[in-house]
């Protein structure tokens, strides 16, 4: 029969162990640090998945003097406190460990190596087997025949274990477990602030013990040892390694902590446990102990119905309405890189009701939009639903006009925390209704959200499916609660609620690209890259891989002898940071670095836009994100069209491809002038800003000449790039180093400017002190129309991400303000030319631009539109000076 087991575990260390072992900070949406906890369970878990003790407990140093301080006063006295991040985890771990009724172990003036010291001792007697999990490795003295060491290690981001049992200490050290105190004793521990003897390491105090066993035999036999300078050291220092032996000594006589029956493994709490587990979100360990099922799928009375036939899908439009809502979940297969089908939905007009609509194998699809499409656009009937924005799109591909969106779950969710990575609905029943249901991709194992893939049951799929409809209706009437308290009703109704339509629409009419323009313009560029390989072989004396970083670095560093800024594990680093330092020194250089633009340009806008046009329609139809980023702004991928690069000649000129649908169109670009500067000058009611705007006077112009202290009509070119660069970077909390590396000139300089532009705009100086200290004080921050950003980074004792969570704060207001307006101004548009029924539409929006494709009859009315809309969107301070031009591709209008 096996012996049974105690596992011990140091609880300072390995959360200490968790914390730097991964990577990223982990924080909840309201702010608190969890990465530590996280690191812990993770840890902890494995451990007694491993061993299955039948015993265990956590012990914790306190924050009391030990009686190795009173021994010796400088005692850790160099030890650093823990970081901030990780201090306010520890008693949210000791709440962690009380629901899962693990025993916490801590004493006043002993420290947690005390404890595990006299526990293990305790349990051997009682003839344990014992198991040590700690990160210190002071507990080699604790091994014996029964105990063995369990001693996490990071490295790069990742934990290892290192298992230590007495046989293989002898092995690796050639010593006994209980001799590692006279090691210690010797060598000292600077982390403990253990002198030991000076000078004396820990190779040498290994082969002194391995030698004398002791300090008491080494000493009575000092005569022997022959290297003088070593002698003179133990000589000098005999007090003091013994004093650092019993500074090192772990106690294991402990009062008290025998009663191992008291650590007898019991079943967790499961409420309390779930709860704090809620708390933290940590949903994976919900799902690994089992603790949702308290409210599952099963739990809910819901007459789930599917419709097979015409009669069922009669019955289930007549309930709609008569209801005059609708709750819908879709499910969209795609059966081709360009071409997608309704695969599946759920819909449901009452609570405790829903039908499943099965494409796959009774529903005609066609047979479905007969009947469905007046419900889809009469705007009196409310749809609620999820991630309705692609759904619209597949409308609009079906001849159907949606109309009447109430609420769509994913966008509240996003308003309320837009710190998520994924707003599926199974997460929103998790978080908002503690309910556990499966999700989609869990049932097609293909982690795909909203696409069916055909290897699904029916019968597994919708009752899944069928139960989507009522956690919509759940999840919204909690998020309008939310969103009336955070006051953000108006950021949810008025702009992004209708944004999700005007979204919908710019990615159904998509932008139309010239396939043999963009063909040509590749050639081009092949042709300039072939030019520019040859110039880059000629400098270098040779032909080499240019791709290749290794081949690269020989060429410049070895060869040319250019200064080596930095280097990499592999070799030199030839990163572009690196490359633009040193692109003074050498031609080649330079050439290197419009060959890597032009080979990006070649492969991501030029080949990449080729393999995105849609054969049917001849446009690309990009997705335009709307729950992406933590600012507000609205992103674009599968291509990303905000990203067409503007700096290069070559990178404007693919612009040219992108035309009008037909020779009756144009397009008309509408372009915010300085709207983030206008938004600063607004929010910070600065007199000296709003007067420049108010006066229409080239703010970059007047910012130099406050700064400079001299009449506008003597600022130089120079003086106007370089109070740009701090009128901009101001934005985003700009310092002396970075402006200093932008204009390359000397961090004096640079400070000169930022504190002569805010002595000039003293509000704007108020704006960024004050901001700061709201975001340390309410956890965020917040735009205009009170879009929150959470900064726990804020709280932070690390600097560089303090002070990363203090730029963030400064920037966000202005930043996620200039977002909004352009959304409102977005809105308006759209809804103006759907009101009006004109032909033209809003198809692209990057940043601060809008682009429509204007029918040329009606381009006199579309452009007042565009320009009052975006000039109307919001009534500031100062105005908002919208620039339109029109053209007959992108490049033009430009």
């Amino acid at each position: 029969m096996s012996k049974q087991k105690l596992m011990a575990i140091d609880g300072n260390s390995i959360i200490n162990r968790a914390f730097y072992g991964l990577r990223e900070l982990l924080v909840t949406s309201d702010g608190t640090y969890t990465n530590g906890i996280y690191g812990f369970i993770n840890m902890m878990q494995k451990f007694i998945e491993e061993e299955k003790p039948q015993y265990i407990c956590v012990a914790f140093d306190l924050k009391a003097p030990t009686f190795r301080h009173s021994r010796y006063e400088g005692y850790k006295a160099n030890r650093k406190g823990m970081p901030e991040e990780l201090r306010v985890q520890v008693p949210l771990l000791k709440e962690v460990l009380d629901a899962m009724n693990i025993r916490r172990l801590e004493m006043e003036g002993f420290e947690a190596d005390d404890i595990l010291g006299s526990i293990s001792l305790c349990a051997e007697k009682k003839g344990l087997e014992v198991i040590l999990v700690t990160g210190d490795r002071d507990a080699y003295q604790l091994v014996g025949p029964s105990t063995k060491l369990k001693l996490p290690r990071t490295k790069g981001g990742k934990t290892d274990v290192e298992e230590y049992d007495y046989n293989r200490i002898v092995e690796v050290y050639g010593i006994k477990p209980e001799q590692f105190v006279d090691v210690k004793a010797l060598m000292g521990d600077a982390s403990d602030n253990i002198p030991g003897v000076p000078g004396i390491g820990e190779k040498t105090a290994l082969d002194l013990i391995r030698e004398y066993n002791n300090l008491e035999n080494l000493y009575s036999s000092l005569d022997s040892v022959k290297k003088k300078g070593l002698k003179e050291k133990l000589e000098t220092f005999k007090e003091q390694a013994f004093m650092s032996r019993e500074l090192a000594l772990i106690e294991r006589n402990m009062p008290s902590l025998c009663d191992i029956e008291d650590l007898k493994v019991v079943e967790i709490d499961r409420n309390k446990t779930y709860e704090i587990f809620k708390r933290l979100e940590f949903k994976s360990f919900i799902d690994k102990f089992g603790l949702n099922d308290a409210q599952s799928e099963d739990s809910l009375e819901l007459d789930i119905k599917i419709a097979k036939n015409s009669d069922e899908l009669k019955e289930l439009k007549n309930n709609i309405l008569r209801n005059r809502k609708v709750y819908i979940y879709y499910l969209i297969d795609k059966t081709g890189s360009f071409s997608q089908k309704l695969a599946a939905c759920a819909i449901s007009s009452q609570e405790d009701e829903a039908w499943y609509v099965d494409f796959e194998n009774n529903i005609n699809e066609d047979e479905f939009f007969r009947q469905f499409k007046d419900i889809l656009e009469d705007e009196s009937i409310k749809k609620y639903g999820h991630d309705f924005k692609n759904f619209i799109v597949y409308l609009n591909n079906r001849g159907i006009d949606f109309n009447g969106l109430a609420f769509d779950t994913m966008i509240g969710a996003y308003i309320i925390n837009s710190s998520k990575d994924t707003y599926a609905i199974s997460e929103l029943a998790m978080e908002y209704l503690n309910l556990n249901i499966k999700a989609v991709e869990e049932l097609s194992g293909k982690g795909k959200n909203f696409t069916l893939y055909r290897d699904m049951q029916q019968d597994d799929l919708s009752k899944t499916v069928g139960i989507y409809p009522y956690v919509i209706n759940k999840v919204n009437q909690k998020m309008d609660n939310i969103l009336k308290e955070n006051d953000q009703e108006q950021l949810y109704y008025s702009i992004e609620l209708p944004l999700v339509r005007t979204l919908a629409d710019m990615e159904y009419h998509g932008f139309k690209v010239n396939v043999n323009a963009l063909v040509e313009f590749s050639k081009e560029m092949q042709e300039k890259i072939d030019v520019i390989t040859k110039e880059i072989y000629s400098l270098a004396g040779e032909e080499f891989n240019i791709n290749s970083p290794k081949q690269l670095g020989v060429i410049l560093f070895e060869k040319l002898g250019l200064p080596i800024i930095k280097k990499t594990k592999t070799g030199y680093s030839t990163d572009a940071e690196v490359l633009e330092e040193l692109s003074d020194r050498h031609e080649i250089v330079e050439k290197i670095l419009e060959y890597r633009q032009l080979m990006k340009l070649k492969s991501t806008y030029v080949e990449g836009l080729l393999a995105v046009i849609n054969p049917h329609t001849g446009k690309i139809h990009s997705s335009f994100n709307q729950t992406v980023t933590v600012t507000g702004r609205i992103s674009s991928t599968e291509p990303n069209l905000q990203n067409i690069p503007i700096k290069l000649e070559m990178g404007r000129k693919i612009r040219k491809v992108f035309i009008p649908s037909d020779e009756n169109y144009q397009l008309l670009d509408a372009d915010y002038s300085q709207i983030e500067l206008r938004v600063l000058a607004h929010i910070t009611d600065d007199e000296n800003m709003i007067n420049s705007f108010l006066n229409n006077e080239d703010i970059h112009t007047s910012t130099a000449s406050k700064v400079f202290g001299i009449p506008k009509e003597e600022v130089t070119s120079i003086m106007r790039s370089r109070a740009k660069a701090v009128n901009f970077g101001i934005v985003y909390g700009i310092g002396d180093f970075s402006l200093a590396k932008d204009l390359k000139i000397s961090r004096k300089e640079a400070r000169m400017y930022i504190d002569g532009y805010l002595d000039r705009y003293p509000n704007v100086k108020k704006y960024m002190h004050d901001i700061v200290e709201e975001g340390k004080e309410k956890g965020f921050v917040t735009t205009m129309f009170m879009r929150r950003r959470y900064l726990p980074e804020l709280k932070s004792r690390n600097f560089n991400i303090r002070s990363f969570g203090e730029r963030i704060a400064m920037n966000t207001p202005i930043q996620g303000s200039a977002a909004d307006i352009i959304k409102i101004a977005m809105v308006k548009v759209h809804g103006e030319l759907k009101k009006r029924k004109l032909r033209s539409r809003l198809i692209l929006q990057v940043h601060d631009e809008l682009i429509i494709e204007v029918f040329k009859e009606e381009k006199e009315e579309v452009e007042k539109i565009l320009s009052e809309g975006m000039q109307n969107a919001v009534s500031l301070k100062v105005p908002l000076i919208v620039e339109v031009k029109s053209g007959n591709n992108w490049y033009e209008t430009k």
